[in-house]
């Protein structure tokens, strides 16, 4: 144990060294390859046929599925993979239609049911939602994402990691988010714990339509208020806290952190709401069951390359083609997105944590440990600070080792409560590194675990 111990502080005060990573081998030139094949399907409408083998859904689900297939065949079947969907009906879809998702499945060594999802959306359209003949090449949106996750699958599937990563094509969204919806229930029946989903969409562009250029910059968006709060928990949040500090919202000031310790990579900005405004993604569906959730997407939009007849007007060329993408940047998101699954895969799930505080001029903070967990990392900001502290030497409030089995950590710290908000993650040693997970704070709702209901 004090062996153990001795090595944990070695690794946190220990430089950064170089090392390979499986995000060093996203290759930007196989994922315009990936958008090409997107877009040689004419159209991937929700509604556009389901079996002509060349053009429509159908024909590229089956080839999502079966790349996943021949990725899983060069890791010795590592991948298990499947079709998750469901016939749906809705204002967007008039009549029932088979709405599929292709879904690879990377089973965890050690947890096996505890999961981390990445997921784009495969489906495209054009200026009428309705419209499911047109060309709608989907380039940008989502081809980006539908990439990325594939490139994910062919980066990370050679290595074993304690937690499962599952890779998700959805369908539907354009016709109202149905895949993450279908994606979301299928998880919830398989009673999977649900650590994160990354959702990508719309994550291959750096310019917009007005000529700014954003090429360093990522956006990931994260909810305030949970999705799932009932009554009671709202009240509590109303009293104590807790709005700012939302699974989602470490989850999000997690990933950040992460970015920063490449600084050669892409950066994020965070954006404190759900969803750009008045719009929405496949991570709604899991942010309303409770599952944390956070969509990257590019950090400036070009809006007449998206949701676009093909056409041009005053000169000026509409519609989301291939021609209208940054590869280099794709690959930087899709860079970014591997870092955080390998490390997410690799921590354990942040722990449960609360204060007491109330009428004494200390604070005492108890931490429950989760499965895999070999340290406890409690931090500790004031409560109009919008981060935690970056990671160092300095930074702990406490860095505590644990026994084997050991049920809970308990610590009284000299700051008063009212003042401070407190939050604790969970580390593990990973072939010879530290991993730690997001921080999960000390406030209602705080827990990486849908909120029970009452």
């Amino acid at each position: 144990m004090l062996k153990r111990a001795l090595l944990l502080a070695a690794l946190v005060a220990a430089p950064l060294t170089a090392q390979t990573h499986p995000a060093d081998n996203v290759s930007a030139e196989r994922l315009e390859k990936d958008v090409a094949k997107l877009v040689s399907f004419g159209t991937r409408h929700t509604l556009s046929s389901q079996t002509d083998p060349k053009r429509g859904i159908g024909a590229a689900v089956d080839w999502g599925l079966e790349e996943f297939r021949r990725i899983g065949a060069q890791c010795g079947g590592c991948l298990e993979v499947l079709p998750v969907g469901e016939t749906v009906t809705g204002p967007r879809i008039p009549t029932p239609t088979l709405v599929r998702n292709a879904v690879a499945i990377q089973r965890g060594s050690e947890r096996p049911n505890e999961v981390v999802i990445v997921q784009g959306h495969i489906d495209s359209r054009v200026t009428d939602v309705m419209d499911a003949t047109s060309d709608a090449p989907g380039a940008n949106d989502d081809g980006s994402g539908t990439a990325l996750v594939i490139e994910a699958a062919r980066v990370l599937s050679g290595t074993k990691y304690p937690t499962t990563i599952i890779y998700a094509l959805l369908s539907g969204e354009e016709q109202g988010l149905h895949g993450g919806q279908i994606l979301a229930n299928w998880a919830e029946a398989q009673g999977f714990t649900v650590k994160a989903v990354l959702n990508n969409d719309i994550v291959g562009n750096s310019c917009g339509s007005d000529g700014y250029c954003e090429p360093k910059v990522v956006r990931v968006f994260s909810e305030g208020p949970r999705a799932d709060l009932t009554d009671r928990l709202r009240a509590a949040q109303t009293r104590f806290g807790g709005e700012n500090d939302t699974p989602s919202r470490n989850l999000s000031r997690w990933v950040a952190g992460l970015a920063e310790k490449h600084p050669d990579g892409l950066q994020v900005r965070q954006i404190w709401r759900t969803d750009r405004m008045g719009r929405g993604g496949d991570q709604v569906p899991f942010l309303q069951k409770g599952y944390p959730a956070i969509r990257f997407s590019v950090g400036v939009e070009d809006y007449d390359h998206q949701h676009q007849d093909l056409r041009t007007e005053n000169g000026v060329f509409y519609g989301d083609t291939i021609d209208e993408m940054d590869f280099a940047y794709l690959a930087g998101v899709t860079k970014l997105n591997v870092r955080a699954l390998d490390a997410l895969a690799r921590a354990p799930m942040p722990p449960k944590v609360t204060v007491d505080a109330a009428v004494r001029v200390d604070t005492e903070i108890t931490v429950r440990p989760s499965p895999g967990s070999e340290a406890i990392d409690i931090v500790r900001r004031p409560t109009d600070e919008p981060r935690w502290p970056v990671r160092g030497p300095e930074s702990f409030a406490a860095l505590i080792p644990l026994v084997s089995d050991q049920e809970a950590v308990k610590l009284v710290m000299p700051e008063r409560g009212d003042d401070w908000l407190f939050g604790a993650a969970a580390c593990a040693i990973r072939d010879s590194d530290f991993y730690c997970s997001p921080v999960s704070s000390a406030v209602p709702g705080g827990a990486f675990e849908p909120v029970a209901k009452e």
